[in-house]
């Protein structure tokens, strides 16, 4: 089902988003920089230790599973809904507005998250320089420019998003192969892909860390009605983003652990204060120079591109659930000049500086409480949503006939099962990767989740009472 384009005009800005724009707003998501200076330490230290990169070879697959199916679905559904309109599309509107409600929470939760974390890094980043000044304001100065960026056409996002995140591939590169050119502390070890090493420590964690760096693939489908050509640009971009990140990951996790060796890759990281300066002291050993400075500046500016892209896709989302009846409709209208989703990234911005002013006021700690606590909501989150699409999917194509029984239904069931695994884990241990266990934020926090699917769920329902036939086009095909 297609609707032709509104009379009154408000859509999105058509034909502006190429193959590479679209594939670096994603990747942009995964924060590729932020991924390797904070997440892969404590992967290292807190999951399998050396089998990390193995664990990385495997989560890749499994995205590669994911994508197969999702970009099986994105030839016959074109919406900036992705999510809410595979849902909707393949188990029904109930489903499209539960998972547009998971999807609102979700990235906020993940964007609320990054700004906790941006101003803690800013703060320490920038105390270096001699800049000095609280969290809270970093935080607040890049949520505005963040949400000016929004509001404006998206390809400007677009292009300040690639120049930031080709930086952040740069500078990590440049230590990745000063490690490869020196051999490493005792040699350029290939046995980390041994069973032995993956199944070493916690694998689970490793996984969810892991997975973390993957965070934001999903999105390409969010801009099939802005991208040219989506029919070929949003498969490609998936299949590119989801490559692109597990190779680098592949590879940058391989040699940071030889760069201090296997024997004392979690001796090394114990030995660090905070083991997020992990990257930056093989910078300092095998670089030196102005470099570690840099790759600090940079992953303030990475986290900054990873807030960016999130803005976007929240702000997508409350128009597509403004424009097909879940929010108010004012949410569904597009910028008379830009052709943005202005509502949308305004309402954002807005609750973001209330995020910053509630966290600050009440004197928690940006990274421990606002980064720890929340992301971990958007975590679960989109594993709820990638778990429904799975199933999305493979119901859409049994309803059409069938399609190729590998990309339709096979892999989609693979990666359904382990994504839903991976969701369940997280909700029943979210106090303790969370450190909130034994109090009220350790159940409240997770029932986010399942409370923001029954409040959709209830709204769409109320919308098939009320007005059905906008009901039964939710979804629906806008390209």
């Amino acid at each position: 089902m297609t609707i032709p384009v509104p009379p009154d005009g408000h859509q999105l800005r058509r034909n502006s988003l190429g193959l590479i724009s679209v594939t670096f707003m994603v990747i942009s998501a995964a924060a590729p920089l932020t991924g390797v200076a904070g997440a892969v330490p404590i992967a290292f230290l807190l999951g399998n230790g050396a089998g990390v990169p193995a664990t990385f070879v495997f989560m890749t697959l499994v995205m590669l599973a994911f994508s197969a199916g999702y970009v099986a679905m994105s030839r016959h559904v074109r919406n900036a809904g992705a999510f809410y309109a595979y849902a909707a599309r393949g188990l029904g509107g109930l489903w499209g507005g539960a998972s547009a409600f998971i999807a609102l929470v979700a990235y906020n939760a993940l964007q609320f998250g990054l700004i906790g974390l941006l101003g803690g890094v800013a703060t320490g980043v920038f105390a270096g320089l001699g800049i000095q000044q609280p969290w809270w304001v970093w935080s607040l100065g890049a949520v505005l420019l963040v949400g000016v960026l929004g509001y404006r056409q998206v390809d400007l996002s677009a292009k300040v998003l690639v120049v930031l995140v080709a930086l952040e591939y740069l500078i990590v590169f440049v230590v990745d192969f000063a490690i490869l050119h020196k051999g490493g502390a005792g040699g350029l070890a290939l046995n980390l892909f041994d069973p032995s090493a993956v199944f070493s420590g916690s694998l689970a964690a490793a996984v969810l860390f892991c997975l973390g760096s993957f965070m934001g693939i999903e999105a390409t489908t969010i801009y099939a009605e802005e991208a040219r050509d989506p029919e070929r640009t949003v498969p490609r971009a998936t299949f590119l983003s989801v490559l692109l990140i597990g190779t680098f990951f592949v590879f940058t996790t391989w040699l940071m652990i030889c760069g201090v060796g296997v024997t004392q890759l979690i001796p090394s990281l114990k030995a660090l204060g905070d083991p997020t300066t992990f990257f930056f002291e093989l910078a300092r050993r095998y670089v030196g120079g102005p470099v570690p400075t840099i790759a600090g500046v940079l992953l303030f500016s990475s986290l900054f591109a990873a807030l960016s892209a999130f803005h976007n896709y929240i702000a997508r989302y409350s128009y597509v659930a403004g424009r097909e009846g879940l929010l108010p409709r004012a949410c569904g209208r597009t910028h008379g000049r830009f052709e943005s989703p202005h509502v949308g990234s305004v309402i954002q911005t807005v609750g973001a500086v209330g995020a910053i002013a509630l966290f600050a006021g009440l004197g928690l700690d940006p990274v421990l409480n606002m980064f720890t606590w929340i992301s971990q909501v958007g975590v679960l989150g989109v594993l709820v949503m990638m778990t429904i699409t799975s199933a999305a999917v493979v119901t859409f194509f049994l309803r059409r006939g069938g399609g190729p029984t590998m990309t339709t239904l096979v892999l989609p069931v693979v990666s359904g099962v382990v994504m839903a695994s991976l969701a369940v884990y997280v909700f029943l241990h979210f106090g303790d990767l969370t450190g909130t266990q034994g109090g009220l934020l350790g159940m409240a926090l997770p029932s986010l989740i399942p409370l923001a699917g029954l409040t959709g769920w209830i709204v769409a329902a109320r919308l098939r009472a009320g007005r059905p036939a906008i009901f039964a086009t939710m979804g629906a095909n806008r390209v």
